[in-house]
């Protein structure tokens, strides 16, 4: 829990009441690895807090799995725009090792955000983080070379590679393992 109050703590001030609403509305969860936290067609009801472990949203092609994204420890993960609009996911979130998160869920974070000003202030700057990472993410996607969108995902999980399949990455940055090796080799 210390680093997810860290976390918090980067964005906003927390008091000692702010500090037990986190500690009592943020539930322990241990997970297994591919376990699936949220299926395609559900409304994502949790934000989680990743303690230990990486998660990876992906979503489904012409019956092929796609990578959207990878999380490692001291991140928040959920499907975003289920999460925010409380509609359904177009995305899945697994396990890719044996997890310890915290979840909130969607209305005990928006309680928190009702409750507390400084908890508002870091729910904002959560949302304008994560607006800001999509919106760069998203316009400069198409135009990047494969080795380009592979040191991007380097840029935010230096160890990434270590931790899951390459395949993992080859569907993510949408090329083949053969090419991922060629690009990790530096050819």
């Amino acid at each position: 829990m210390e680093n997810l109050l860290r976390e918090i703590g980067k964005k906003c001030p927390i008091n000692v009441e702010l500090k037990e609403r986190i500690q009592s509305d943020f539930k322990l969860v241990e997970t297994k690895k591919k376990e699936i936290l949220l299926e395609q067609g559900n409304i994502a009801n949790h934000l989680y807090f990743i303690e230990k472990g990486v998660l990876h949203n992906y979503y489904f092609f012409k019956n092929k799995k796609v990578s959207s994204w990878f999380y490692a420890e001291n991140r928040f993960v959920s499907s975003w725009y289920s999460f925010f609009s409380q509609k359904q996911s177009y995305e899945e979130i697994e396990c890719l090792e044996d997890c310890v998160l915290y979840k909130i869920s969607y209305q005990d974070y928006q309680k928190l955000i009702k409750d507390f000003p400084a908890f508002n202030n870091f729910a904002r700057l959560l949302s304008e983080e994560i607006i800001v990472f999509f919106g760069e993410f998203s316009k400069g996607w198409a135009f990047l070379t494969a080795k380009e969108k592979y040191d991007l995902l380097l840029s935010y999980s230096p160890t990434i590679e270590l931790r899951i399949k390459l395949g993992f990455i080859a569907s993510f940055i949408g090329v083949s393992q053969e090419t991922l090796s060629r690009i990790r080799a530096g050819k």
